[in-house]
């Protein structure tokens, strides 16, 4: 089953951008924490921690993001239609779609980012003494969501998979260097 057929298009940005978001997030913060010997294991509490943090700053910065291309839109639109008062456009009806929708993509967002922060550390939580399979699961939860990515743009799942997989890496490693918490 494709994913567009689940959600709606428009909701497609959002939906993939939160858990990704989200479980690189985790890697960042949490490798360090989860490589360490002897260091503090990973507990419930721990994963509901990153996983608001994640979700909060992914869906403040998505509004930020997509409300700004959303108003650059409707700025653009009046530029090509040379309306004379500029500004137009955002104070009437279609700012405030545009703002709504900025919410809602916002709330999407985060709430897809905070489950995708979540799903690793909680697995990660039955793994007492072997934490790094937690990092593994989400170097593959980040493949299987490039290639659905992939399936949704007509792109190439390996190739988007591998792409997500080695960011994922990437930042593994940068947050062992790190070792933030």
């Amino acid at each position: 089953m494709k994913l567009t057929t689940i959600f709606r298009r428009s909701h497609l940005f959002p939906l993939v951008i939160g858990p990704v978001d989200g479980i690189l997030t985790v890697l960042t913060l949490s490798a360090g924490r989860m490589m360490a010997s002897g260091g503090p294991q990973i507990d419930l509490l721990f994963a509901v921690r990153i996983a608001l943090a994640a979700s909060l700053s992914g869906g403040f910065v998505y509004f930020i993001a997509e409300y700004s291309r959303l108003r650059g839109q409707l700025i653009d639109a009046e530029r090509h239609l040379s309306l004379s008062s500029p500004g137009r456009f955002a104070a009437s009806r279609l700012g405030t779609a545009v703002l709504l929708d900025s919410f809602r993509g916002a709330a999407i967002s985060a709430v897809a980012g905070s489950l995708g922060a979540m799903l690793p550390l909680a697995i990660g939580t039955l793994f007492a003494g072997r934490q790094w399979l937690t990092l593994v699961i989400a170097i593959a939860a980040l493949g299987a969501l490039g290639a659905m990515v992939a399936q949704a743009v007509r792109g190439r799942p390996l190739t988007w998979a591998l792409a997500l997989m080695a960011t994922g890496a990437l930042l593994t490693a940068l947050g062992i260097v790190l070792n933030v918490t």
